[in-house]
């Protein structure tokens, strides 16, 4: 029961990756438009909150030059001329004021030059109001340190919310020559935050309608190139499960030519190796199957019938020499298996010395001379060998040599002949074998070096063999540092090539 449920909370819990790339991408568009929505916000405030400085600054600027004339309109300016800004005075620029705040929307606040006498023209409805001693001072000070005040806030708490504030003082020149000047008062120019805010809701709102639309288009455009992405992964995890089955049938669509489209294409590639290595396991295990099962049978059929007398005494010997020989062609098939398995795991060693080539080919050859003999084979190219010098492992050279001469025995038809060559230059020593027969066809020829491939499918010629001989010879002479080619024109001969390298030093290891 608990594994059931475990089961169950691992499908609910596994995600495709479909579901995971468009979460990962509307997660990054969503932050991607959160910020972009923070940045326009604070560019908009930003952008209205110097606007308004600008503007306020210069109603404060223009409303101090229109006080300081208004108040000097009917006299000069004398050197008593601060106490004009008396409170009396201040109350009677009211009115010259109020059609001015109320046409802008903002309140005009004036204080004499100590922060003391105070008046305040609203722009909707002109009230008189209280206005914080220390709060003023605080923006005198600023006034009289910077030339000009700008901040928002409540003024002292009597705004019930944030506005915008500037100030400016009221100062003249006492003569046109003299650079000091005399403040007499100070102006502050109050106006509501609630247009910009109103205006930054209207732009947000928009933008989020814009984000809306744009995130619903993205994840639609999102999720059609996720699952295009995605579907020829589908297909291949598909195919991978079949494959657990041994199916190797199944192939995926290529249908481009980025990384996916190569992924496809070394997929299939790989279904087209497993299918191959599929059908070789297949073959390798009928071959082997067969080679062993008939000199066992062989064998144990005779040993049973020397035993319970069923083989008379006089035949002992004859029957005991094909049971020796099924013997040795089973050792010989363990050796290949064993050669077949050092070669693959990189253990097969070579051992250098340096012997004579022509030598081995002629020690190998006789141990071919009664089945030449009773084919009617021709040898030829024997009387122009001579000595070749070669460094490599003589016990395995022995195997190549005695491979290739054995196909070219079993292949040559009657009444044939076998050919041999041997060539030497500064590096290598070349070693040829042509034989007479049925010859390969082309197709075949790129195949013969592959292993358990046979060419003669039928077994008439090739009934001992595995199809590993040769690719146990290639594997041998590139381990020295050679290669070996083959040749046929089918219907009328073969030949195999390979040459060794005469140093030690320019073969593999």
């Amino acid at each position: 029961m608990k594994l059931r449920i475990e089961n169950k909370f691992q499908v609910i819990s596994k995600k495709s990756l479909f579901g995971k790339y468009i979460n990962v991408s509307v997660l990054i568009v969503f932050l991607s438009f959160l910020v972009l929505g923070i940045i326009l916000t604070l560019a908009i405030s930003n952008y209205w909150a110097n606007e308004k400085y600008l503007q306020l600054d210069n109603r404060a600027r223009n409303y101090a030059d229109f006080i300081l004339q208004n108040l000097y309109v009917n006299e000069p300016i004398s050197d008593n001329a601060e106490s004009k800004m008396g409170i009396n005075n201040v109350q009677n620029i009211r009115n010259l004021l109020s059609f001015i705040a109320h046409d802008a929307g903002v309140d005009i606040i004036v204080v004499n030059e100590g922060g003391t006498s105070q008046l305040v023209v609203v722009g909707d409805d002109n009230d008189d109001r209280q206005i914080t001693q220390v709060y003023v001072n605080d923006i005198v000070q600023v006034v009289n340190s910077d030339g000009r005040y700008f901040a928002t806030g409540t003024l002292g708490s009597i705004y019930k919310s944030d506005r915008y504030i500037a100030a400016r003082p009221i100062s003249y020149r006492i003569r046109p020559d003299s650079e000091s000047q005399v403040t007499i008062g100070y102006v502050i120019v109050t106006a509501p935050m609630e247009d910009v805010t109103n205006f930054t809701d209207m732009v947000m709102k928009l933008f989020v309608l814009s984000a809306i639309a744009a995130l619903a288009v993205s994840m639609f455009a999102i999720g059609l190139f996720s699952y295009n992405l995605v579907r020829p992964l589908k297909q291949m995890a598909q195919a991978a499960k079949q494959f657990g089955k041994g199916d190797f049938t199944i192939r995926v669509n290529e249908t481009s030519n980025d990384e996916i489209g190569e992924l496809a294409v070394a997929f299939n590639n790989m279904a087209e190796s497993l299918s191959s290595s599929e059908i070789t396991r297949k073959s390798f295990v009928a071959n082997v199957s067969h080679e062993l099962k008939t000199p066992m049978t062989t064998i144990s059929g005779f040993i049973d019938g020397i035993l319970d007398g069923t083989i008379p005494p006089d035949k002992h010997r004859y029957y005991l020499s094909i049971v020796s020989e099924e013997v040795k062609r089973l050792s010989r098939l363990v050796r290949s298996m064993l050669d077949l398995s050092r070669l693959d795991n990189g253990e097969l060693k070579i051992n250098y010395q340096s012997f004579d080539l022509s030598s081995m080919l002629v020690t190998i050859l006789i141990t071919f001379e009664q089945e030449i003999e009773k084919r009617n084979i021709e040898i030829r190219g024997l009387d122009s060998v001579s000595p070749k010098m070669v460094n490599g492992d003589k016990d395995l050279i022995h195997q190549v040599v005695y491979n290739l001469i054995e196909n070219a025995v079993k292949f040559t038809n009657e009444g044939g002949f076998i050919a041999f060559r041997l060539t030497e230059d500064n590096d290598n020593v070349t070693f040829g074998i042509t034989n007479s027969g049925i010859g390969i066809k082309k197709s075949e020829i790129p195949l013969v070096f592959d292993r358990f491939y046979k060419t003669d499918k039928s077994r008439s010629k090739d009934k001992k063999g595995l199809g590993l001989g040769l690719y146990l010879v290639r594997s041998i002479i590139r381990l020295h540092g050679g290669d070996i080619e083959a040749e046929s024109e089918y219907g009328e001969f073969t030949t195999f090539r390979f040459y060794l390298p005469k140093k030690k030093d320019t073969g593999k290891k």
